[in-house]
């Protein structure tokens, strides 16, 4: 009762008539974001973060956050009319959303998506309002070996859970760590890898970091591919879109199934990618109608975004409640509030309930205000798409350019930008997760400060990490994770292996017979 009652507090919050001004330029923002190519969620949060300096911190979460659910919409216009996803999760739209489009369904399927997003970013925000405060209050019994606990577990869980190759995941977070360390040693006080150069003591700046590895490798990609756009047109009326509602209650099971599965992996490492393509193949495999699937089955576009958008969503739940960012999204957040000067994690439910909760009810307000002016919008923001790319990513490279500079006003950090994009350039071009290397960047610090303050506490006994129950489920079930994934994957080589054996067996018995 008490947390319906801080919601109630939080809509106060939210529906001043600044926030609510924030929304919808959030969310109009976060629109052109997605439909843009080169940009994207995190992309288009990063590059628009140094907006937010300076502004109260509750208004400037609305704004981010309202970006963001506006260009989880906008990549559903792309992958339909374009079959160019605007972001990597929207693959799995494409399969049947853009035979929708071909056979002028455009429409139909453009409501379909918007709808199937919304509700899957609400079940996010639900499972956010009941469980996040229950999580903050059992966190504050984490002391320094508690909290390395959970960085461990969370570092173990990208490796042994992640999708890429492992040896490319730990590289990844190797150079993260690396990063972080720069700088000035928060404990000792020693300078660390700074090579003389004063504008390093402070180390790499987190938002000047992210710009570089997703903005300008964006761009960088974009131009190596030289995308042309040639795409359906799609209005949205009243009645396509009254129709379309009519005939969802049909695919309830589909979307109660692909809530949980995104809520699921929104938590946990598995990403929106993961639950897009499982939440479809899901949706085939319980389907009385799994040959229609990638020929314009309305189904096929309601499992993967929904799925999508609600482990998008649902990524933010440890962000809040340990600090811990569950997606690349919520580490661009993380370093937001950081900057703001609020510490994420527990005490932020105490210390700072006006905030959480003004950000929670702007999350179920800032997805009706996303699903209405998407709706409202679709043939407008569908027309940006035609604009040629040789005019989009010079101003893109100037508003990442202006971000990088803002941080601290230097032209440094303009190099350090551009570095960076090339860093992020090659890694995508190599098939190296980024992800990682943000877990590490904004974590590394905070991990290794609590590895060393237990160690401190503990007289450099390393029993500390097992020295009760909570600490040491945490440390287990870290290392389970760790050796998931490379138990999985040898388990299945073996059993390709023995597959691939069994068939000349079959053939030396037959022949004996």
């Amino acid at each position: 009762m008490d947390d319906l009652n801080q919601l109630l507090l939080g809509f106060q919050v939210a529906l001043t008539w600044h926030n609510v001004l924030f929304m919808v330029v959030g969310v109009l923002l976060g629109i052109v974001v997605g439909v843009l190519p080169g940009l994207g969620g995190p992309n288009g949060v990063a590059i628009l973060l140094p907006l937010t300096f300076g502004m109260d911190p509750t208004s400037a979460i609305i704004l981010l956050s309202s970006i963001y659910w506006g260009a989880l919409f906008g990549g559903a216009i792309t992958s339909i009319l374009f079959n160019i996803p605007g972001e990597a999760w929207s693959v799995a739209t494409t399969f049947d959303g853009y035979p929708l489009a071909q056979q002028g369904r455009a429409g139909e399927a453009l409501t379909a998506a918007f709808t199937a997003s919304f509700i899957g970013a609400l079940s996010g925000v639900v499972l956010i309002t009941f469980v996040a405060p229950l999580v903050a209050k059992f966190a504050l019994r984490f002391g320094p070996a508690e909290f390395f606990g959970v960085f461990f577990l969370t570092f173990c869980s990208f490796i042994g859970m992640g999708r890429e190759n492992k040896a490319k995941i730990v590289a990844s977070l190797a150079l993260g760590f690396l990063l972080a360390a720069v700088g000035l040693d928060t404990i000792s006080g020693d300078l660390r890898l700074t090579f003389g150069a004063p504008e390093l003591m402070k180390g790499f700046d987190f938002l000047v970091v992210v710009i570089g590895l997703f903005g300008v490798s964006e761009i960088l990609l974009t131009i190596e591919e030289g995308l042309h756009f040639k795409g359906k047109r799609a209005a949205i009326d009243l009645g396509v879109v009254l129709r379309t509602w009519a005939g969802l209650p049909r695919y309830w099971a589909t979307l109660i199934r692909s809530s949980v599965v995104g809520m699921w992996m929104g938590v946990t490492p598995g990403g929106a990618i993961a639950a897009s393509f499982m939440g479809y193949g899901l949706a085939k495999r319980f389907s009385r109608r799994p040959d229609a699937f990638g020929r314009g089955e309305i189904e096929g576009v309601l499992a993967p975004e929904t799925a999508a958008h609600a482990a998008g969503t649902s990524a933010l739940l440890p962000m809040l409640a340990l600090g811990i960012p569950g997606s690349a999204t919520a580490a661009v957040l993380l370093g937001g509030l950081m900057i703001w000067g609020l510490q994420p994690g527990p005490m932020l439910f105490i210390e700072k309930k006006e905030f959480v909760w003004g950000l929670i009810a702007s999350m179920y307000l800032g997805n009706l205000a996303g699903l209405l002016i998407v709706l409202a919008t679709v043939p407008v923001f569908a027309a940006i798409m035609r604009i040629p790319f040789a005019l989009v990513a010079p101003i893109i490279l100037v508003v990442c350019a202006i971000g990088a500079f803002t941080v601290e006003s230097s032209r440094f950090d303009i190099w350090l930008m551009l570095i960076f994009g090339v860093v992020g350039y090659v890694f995508k071009k190599l098939d190296y997760p980024l992800a990682p290397l943000v877990l590490a960047l904004v974590l590394g610090d905070r991990a290794e400060d609590a590895f060393r303050q237990a160690l401190l506490g503990s007289g450099g006994d390393l029993s500390v990490f097992f020295s009760n129950a909570l600490v040491s489920s945490l440390m287990i079930l870290g290392l389970l994770l760790l050796v998931w994934g490379p138990l999985g994957d040898l388990r299945q080589r073996l059993t390709r292996r023995g597959g691939n054996d069994q068939p000349p067996r079959e053939i030396a018995g037959s022949g004996a017979s």
